[in-house]
């Protein structure tokens, strides 16, 4: 996921892959927990998606505060 493909991206977009991020996150910590996954750093690489949806909602409400 790039940040090119995430500017593409509407509000309910992002707030639907975020959503859908965390709990997939929550699910991988949960069965690595259990037994350990094949690729851990999917973790990693999991995180920094939900990380790069929060940093485009932010610029976003930040450029929609500062045009008012």
């Amino acid at each position: 996921m790039n940040s090119s493909e995430l500017k593409e991206l509407t509000i309910k977009e992002l707030e639907e892959r975020l959503e859908s991020e965390e709990s997939m996150l929550v699910r991988m910590k949960m069965n690595h927990a259990v037994s350990p996954l094949d690729n851990p750093n999917k973790i990693v690489e999991t995180r920094r998606n939900i990380a790069r949806l929060k940093t485009e909602m932010r610029e976003r409400a930040i450029k929609e505060q500062t045009e008012k």
